[in-house]
This record gives structure tokens, C-alpha cells and sequence, in this order.
């Protein structure tokens, strides 16, 4: 682990920051992600995790979070400069590490089991702007993200690993999963990849990266966005939560707020099962290839049988929603 004070060295060689300020490790997931804080001033300092992006791939993020910015009324948190201008900077520390420092924002996060209802309905609004944008600008040659498709979920070079050694996954769940994987894959090669549904998208909008300030959304963490299907911003927002009760009402409030903005066909809406069956292999896979953490580690126990569960349901043409 690296320590505090080892942490506060590296950003104050860097950063200009106040001399007394503290660092509070508040995340271990991809990254590490840190509070600074002094009197009246807070910054969120993000120590990516080795290997995942390249420093082309973090800049590549970072100039779509600066575009978003200013050319949408979006709130999102901007990157800080270093001393030297640069947005990326570079330190050794347990070993070389990239690290971005974000402006903290205010408001609060929801938590699984409150009504969300209002929530998704503006969740599904502001994601349409963001695809809107994502549809218009054009990134820089040298962009370089992931992808979020079959491929990266599913093949043998798996963004987040392979989801049939993920904790508990046992003969009779890999067979039923194994099942589910093949629909997926035909239903996403059906469906296509045309400009009209699939182009750079957040790909983590989940309650953690979503926070709310009175009425006013603040969209944080794009550290995995890449392209992929729009509709997987959806399956994304209801990671973990997949089996809540209220899902459907909150996948139909996404919806309509979502066509508030931009339009989404009938064929479009109908895909949104097939990408939270996606999404939630893939977060089987993460929690297999993230065990270090603890979020990870207290999903596991029971997250390959409710995939499993949430599956069964998908194969019978019920959708992965488990009333």
C-alpha cells in the first residue's frame, strides 16, 4: 500500500497545494483515488493503476472530459494542471505511476434502495447529451480508448480477464453462463455497430460515479470510457443493483428521459436486457481479476450466483430482471 505521506511528497512536487493539507485514500478499485483536503480546499487525486491505460490513453480521456466540458452544459469535474502544464503527471512511487488531480465537487451520492426513480429519469437525460456530444466531436488522431464490446468482455484477450474464473463460478454456473455468453454475442452481432448506436460512451455510469446536488447531476469517473454500444450506459448505471426490485421502473424512467434528448427506437430499448447481461459478466470477470480490493472481495460470496439467477431469467425471454 502506498503511504499518506509518500502521497502528499509526489503531489506537492507537483501541484501547486496548500502545505498542510492531509490525503485520505477513499477508493481502491482500477485506481486509487485520494482526498486532499486543507481549510476551504479539496482535491480528488486519482493514482492510476499500472498497466491498465496507457499515458496516451489517460490524456485521450482527459481531452473528451475537457470537450465535454466546454461544449455541453454537463457538470463534470475538470483536470488540474502541474506546475509544468501537464494534465498527466508521472511519479515513482510503489512503482511508476500516472496520476491526475480532479477539482472536488459537491453533492451526495444515492445509495441502492432509495427511490431513484427522479434520479434515473435525469440520469437518462444527461447520458443522452453525452452521447449526442460523443456523436459530434471529433477526437484527435492519436485518441486511444478501450472498447466495450463482445470482444472485450468475452475474448481471449478480456479487458477485465475471464469471467469463468471469477470466485464460486462453479461447473453448473459456468454451463448456464456459458449459454447466456453465446445469446449475448448473437443478439450484439445482430443488432451491429452502426454510428446510431455505438460511439464513445462513459461505460461507468454506476451510482458511485453519479452525484447529486440538489437537482443538478455531477458526472465523475471517466476513466473507462471507450467505445461502445450507447445503450451499455444503461447497464452501466445499474451495476450491483441489477436484481433491486425497482430496476424496471428505473430502467423505464432512464428511457424516457433518455428521448427527452435524443432518440432511442424500440429496437434500441428492447437491446438494453442484452447489455445488462453484458455488463454484468464483465463485472463478474472484474470481481475475479480485482480481488485486492474490497469491494471485490465482499461481492464475491454470492455474485456469481445471482449472475447466474439474473441469466436464467434472461434465457427464458423475461429480460435479466428478477422481480
Amino acid at each position: 500500500m502506498i503511504a499518506k505521506e509518500d502521497i502528499l511528497r509526489v503531489v506537492q512536487e507537483r501541484w501547486k497545494i496548500p502545505c498542510d493539507a492531509k490525503a485520505i485514500l477513499i477508493n481502491i478499485s482500477e485506481n486509487l483515488t485520494w482526498r486532499l483536503e486543507a481549510d476551504n480546499w479539496r482535491r480528488i487525486l486519482r493514482v492510476h493503476r499500472p498497466g491498465y491505460h496507457t499515458r496516451t490513453g489517460i490524456e485521450s480521456e482527459l481531452a473528451w472530459l475537457a470537450a465535454v466540458q466546454a461544449q455541453t452544459g454537463l457538470s463534470t469535474a475538470a483536470a488540474i494542471p502541474g506546475l509544468d502544464g501537464h494534465l498527466v503527471q508521472e511519479a515513482r512511487l510503489d512503482t511508476v505511476r500516472h496520476l491526475v488531480l480532479f477539482e472536488h465537487l459537491g453533492g451526495r451520492h444515492f445509495a441502492a434502495g432509495e427511490p431513484m426513480e427522479p434520479l434515473f429519469r435525469r440520469l437518462g437525460e444527461q447520458t443522452a447529451h453525452l452521447h449526442v456530444h460523443a456523436r459530434d466531436w471529433v477526437h484527435p488522431d492519436w485518441f486511444e480508448r478501450f472498447a466495450w464490446d463482445e470482444a472485450a468482455v468475452f475474448g481471449t484477450a478480456a479487458t477485465w480477464g475471464d469471467w469463468r474464473v471469477a470466485p464460486n463460478v462453479t461447473p453448473e454456473i459456468r454451463t448456464l453462463l456459458e449459454r447466456v455468453e453465446r445469446t449475448v454475442t448473437q443478439r450484439l452481432t445482430a443488432y451491429g455497430k452502426g454510428a446510431d448506436r455505438y460511439g464513445l460512451i462513459h461505460a461507468d455510469l454506476r451510482l458511485a460515479n453519479v452525484l447529486a446536488e440538489g437537482q443538478r447531476l455531477h458526472l465523475i469517473d471517466f476513466d473507462d470510457c471507450g467505445f461502445g454500444w450507447f445503450g451499455y450506459d444503461f447497464a452501466a448505471a445499474i451495476s450491483f443493483m441489477e436484481d433491486d426490485p425497482q430496476t424496471p421502473v428505473l430502467k423505464t424512467a432512464w428511457v424516457a428521459g433518455y428521448r427527452e434528448v435524443r432518440a432511442l427506437a424500440e429496437a434500441d430499448v428492447a437491446m438494453l436486457d442484452t447489455f445488462v447481461m453484458l455488463r454484468r459478466m464483465a463485472l463478474l470477470a472484474w470481481i475475479g481479476s480485482h480481488m485486492e480490493a474490497t469491494e471485490p472481495q465482499a461481492l464475491a460470496p454470492h455474485f456469481a450466483a445471482g449472475t447466474a439467477r439474473l441469466g436464467a431469467h434472461y434465457l427464458d425471454g423475461n429480460g435479466p430482471f428478477i422481480p
